[in-house]
């Protein structure tokens, strides 16, 4: 009789237990909308490891790559509300709610390796303004992942300066870059990056841009055979977390994804520039030709862009306009 009172006690002891372990597990479920072979991709996967080795399997990360949960333009919304815990999202698609996230799409501001790491850093007069705008959105920023510099993509020579634009259609990812392409003459057309492929192929528009990581991922080498290096703008991603979820978490789980959230911060970062000369070189390998603008068709560039400053001023306020100063004085 005791023998059978200690089993169903030890059998309900074992049951707390493992209903408690349970109730304590943390399941992050990251969306993404490009391929799990890109960096962005392979990134979060050094943000899993972490994670789940630091939390010995308690806090435990599903990511859904490809855009097979939510595209990247839905994914602001998607975080945002709840629907799902976590996604990677360009930063641009905060430009509805924080028009001076378009800072980094001001042509040839941040157009250097040492630029954008100082503007980038966390809690930099530049990102740290951003952060805590996104914030309102309902998503707390965990970490950037560095995308690389903007390239344009062209079919039968390269675009050497705001001429070959003009009358084409241009693939953009954001509203700055838009202003850009209207500046030069072109007419923009937004495409999710996702999309951009069927887009080029099916010459729904003339010119592509994008980071020249997405051109090595999406392999469009299939359907653009020119690359134009013109580093215009810096193209960032941002690992955003719903804010009521964050705030349900534990003091200790949150601790242990923002630790991973540094990690792999760094890991994307301090890799771009080697991720960048591969996508360059294999793009090459595949029959593109790369064109690197000269400095006075990066000044005729510069030139026909005070358009896009004039319309960031207009549009972006008090916070732009704080942020623009920050990124400038990062230049002294």
């Amino acid at each position: 009789m005791k023998l059978a009172r200690f089993a169903a006690g030890l059998a309900a002891g074992l049951a707390m237990t493992v209903s408690a372990a349970l109730a304590e597990q943390t399941t992050l479920r990251i969306t993404l909308q490009l391929p799990m072979k890109s960096h962005l991709g392979q990134n979060l996967l050094v943000f899993k490891e972490k994670v789940e080795a630091v939390s010995n399997g308690e806090v435990a990360v599903e990511i859904y790559d490809s855009a097979q949960l939510y595209k990247d333009k839905e994914v602001p919304q998607a975080v945002g509300s709840g629907a799902i815990e976590m996604g990677v999202v360009s930063l641009t698609r905060y430009v509805g709610d924080v028009p001076a996230v378009d800072l980094f799409y001001m042509p040839f501001l941040l157009n250097s390796e040492e630029l954008v790491r100082k503007a980038v850093a966390p809690g930099s007069p530049v990102r740290g303004p951003l952060d805590e705008a996104i914030l309102d959105t309902g998503s707390r920023v965990l970490w950037w992942q560095a995308y690389g510099g903007s390239v344009l993509l062209s079919n039968g020579g390269p675009i050497k300066t705001p001429a070959d634009l003009a009358g084409k259609k241009v693939r953009v990812f954001g509203k700055t870059l838009g202003e850009w392409v209207k500046a030069a003459g072109g007419a923009p057309t937004l495409i999710s990056g996702s999309e951009q492929y069927i887009a080029y192929q099916r010459g729904t528009v003339d010119i592509g841009m994008t980071g020249v990581s997405g051109v090595k991922s999406r392999r469009l080498w299939e359907v653009m055979d020119t690359i134009t290096l013109t580093n215009n703008a810096d193209v960032e991603f941002v690992v955003v977390v719903n804010e009521d979820f964050w705030k349900g978490l534990s003091d200790q789980h949150r601790a242990w994804i923002g630790e991973a959230a540094l990690a792999a911060e760094k890991d994307v970062r301090d890799k771009m520039s080697a991720i960048e000369a591969e996508a360059i070189k294999m793009s090459a390998d595949n029959g593109m030709t790369i064109y690197t603008p000269t400095a006075e068709e990066i000044e005729v560039w510069k030139a026909s862009a005070q358009p896009v400053y004039d319309q960031f001023a207009a549009d972006a306020g008090e916070l732009g306009q704080k942020v623009l100063d920050a990124a400038r004085a990062l230049q002294n």
